[in-house]
């Protein structure tokens, strides 16, 4: 006889299957259960001060991993994440939503329960807006199959999925005759076939022919196959803001940053008379162009994401990303010499002047030459992700910023997400003081489970970036002593940054101490913006007049 699984232990059996070893969360009396249920299963649950940051750190894990989750209680703990999940579906991260509910049974005996909102199905229906697939696990006789159904869906799209436990739910027996039988996931071959033989025949004619990767060449794995496809064809490289690291900046194919104002000029001029533009996986997005100050010609584009596939403005139907990739890699393109003698490298030294104060471009002039390859970048939005633009970064996917849905507070919780998706490299965070008002306290768990990012907060008194566009003093914020956040913890190494000495000192042993966070407060002027965020507004000015 067999003996089926309960809907819970079938959970964790199958998210753990799919490389989910770690989950975030807060918990809560309707998602008791299942915690306990974690404690004794080979996941390890990671409860993290707040449930934003737990949903930041699942969207970090999920960018690394393929797959990541975040486990809350019913509405309290739900609506709280319905931002970091928001994200997830913007930027196409599979994160899977576990939430606890009031048990079926208990529904009819007590109708009015803690926590609910409206009526029992109101966190379900606005996850339903936020999420790719969702389903509500009532039914013992197909549970199983539901799971299996919404997280290769997860899988499949790239984006966040919800699944609502019952509490009387979970310890109740499955389908013991179910077995998961995956789906196809194929191209259409005749599409594929059409649009592959259009496109070699377009990098064939093409003079100056260039590859600008973007987020989903992250999302599905792509970075090795963009790497040979460039290295076989000798055709260069250019990425976004959202597809920064896709491919190690320092390689000789590598272009720059192509973003309009905000990235480099020379990627933009090359990009820009390209008369074969292969786009892969883009998104046209204001932030990726630049706020629209850049400029690309359909006429001139071949340009292929994970659901729409479209060559000098007609489109072919059903092309998978990958299967395009891999077709390009198998087809006769003929390797040719570089059309560029110049591309943008880092300084390769910094000479501190120590008693001067220190200023954004310095700072992150000194962090392209403090970078290394067992570093990751994150960037929260502001200043922290323009000033980042300019950073060469040494690995594929080593710079993390949530740079289409700019949602404040990613990057503190979300070092802790890539510390656990891969604990062998060292996280590089760069927060604005605002940002880290938000969501630093989960430096809290941070110091609690051991893990050791090196934060810099840019400490200019508010929301700098905003005082461009329209300045008052909803722009201001209370000023935090930042770096004494160690001595309330009592963990981490604390420094405070006024000048370029300092900054020295405090990045050398930073990086000579790897046995806990460390955080280090820089004070930058009020009006002092990045080269990133003065060459986009500058633009923008001549726009305007």
């Amino acid at each position: 006889m067999v003996t089926a699984d309960s809907i819970g232990t079938y959970l964790i059996k199958r998210l753990y299957e799919h490389g989910v070893h770690h989950i975030f969360g807060v918990p809560g009396d309707y998602v008791l259960g299942f915690d306990k249920l974690l404690e004794n299963s080979p996941i390890q649950f990671i409860n993290t001060c707040d449930e934003q940051g737990a949903g930041f750190a699942a969207d970090a894990y999920a960018r690394l991993r393929g797959l990541g989750a975040v486990c809350i209680t019913y509405c309290v703990g739900g609506f709280k994440v319905t931002n970091t999940t928001a994200q997830a579906y913007a930027e196409k991260s599979p994160v899977v939503v576990i939430s606890g509910a009031p048990g079926m049974n208990e529904r009819i005996q007590h109708p009015l329960l803690h926590h609910k909102v409206k009526d029992f199905n109101t966190q379900y229906k606005i996850f339903q807006e936020l999420t790719i697939a969702s389903t509500v696990l009532d039914d013992p006789n197909k549970a199983f199959e539901e799971i299996d159904r919404v997280l290769a869906t997860a899988l499949r799209y790239k984006r966040p999925v919800y699944i609502e436990i019952p509490r009387d739910m979970l310890n109740q027996p499955g389908n013991p005759d179910y077995q998961w039988i995956p789906q196809p996931d194929v191209s259409d071959p005749t599409s594929l076939a059409a649009a592959l033989e259009e496109t070699v025949r377009l990098i064939s004619a093409a003079h100056q022919p260039v590859i600008l990767a973007d987020v989903e060449i992250h999302r599905f794995g792509l970075q090795q196959a963009l790497l040979q496809l460039t290295e076989t064809t000798n055709i260069p490289v250019a990425d976004t803001i959202l597809g920064k690291s896709v491919i190690n900046e320092l390689h000789p194919n590598y272009l720059g940053l192509y973003a309009g104002a905000l990235g480099s000029e020379f990627a933009r001029q090359y990009v820009e008379s390209s008369d074969c533009v292969i786009m892969l996986g883009v998104f046209l997005m204001d932030l990726n162009l630049g706020m629209f100050t850049a400029h690309l010609d359909p006429s001139r584009a071949i340009y292929v994401m994970s659901e729409k596939t479209s060559i000098q403005s007609h489109e072919y139907k059903g092309i998978r990303l990958q299967d395009f990739v891999q077709g390009l890699l198998q087809a006769d393109i003929s390797f040719r010499e570089l059309s560029f003698s110049y591309s943008s490298q880092p300084l390769t030294s910094f000479s501190p002047i120590p008693d001067q104060l220190i200023t954004i471009k310095r700072l992150f002039e000194r962090l392209n030459t403090f970078i290394n390859s067992d570093m990751i970048v994150l960037a929260d939005i502001g200043d922290s992700l323009f000033g980042g633009l300019d950073l060469f970064v040494h690995g594929k996917t080593r710079f993390l910023s949530p740079a289409y849905y700019a949602s404040l507070g990613f990057a503190v919780p979300g070092a802790m997400g890539v510390q656990f998706a891969n604990p062998h490299i060292r996280p590089l965070v760069l927060v604005g003081d605002g940002a880290f008002q938000m969501t630093g306290v989960e430096l809290s768990t941070i110091a609690r489970y051991g893990l050791n990012p090196i934060v810099i907060v840019l400490n200019n008194g508010g929301y700098a970036t905003e005082r461009p566009l329209l300045d008052g003093k909803f722009n201001n914020i209370r000023l935090w002593q930042y770096s004494r956040i160690s001595e309330i913890l009592g963990a981490g190494r604390r420094f405070d940054v006024h000048t370029e000495g300092e900054l020295e000192a405090a990045l050398l042993e930073s990086r000579s101490h790897p046995e806990s966070f460390c955080i280090l407060d820089v004070h930058i002027g009020s009006d002092d913006i990045s080269p990133a965020l003065q060459r986009m507004t500058s633009e923008l000015a001549k726009q305007v007049h």
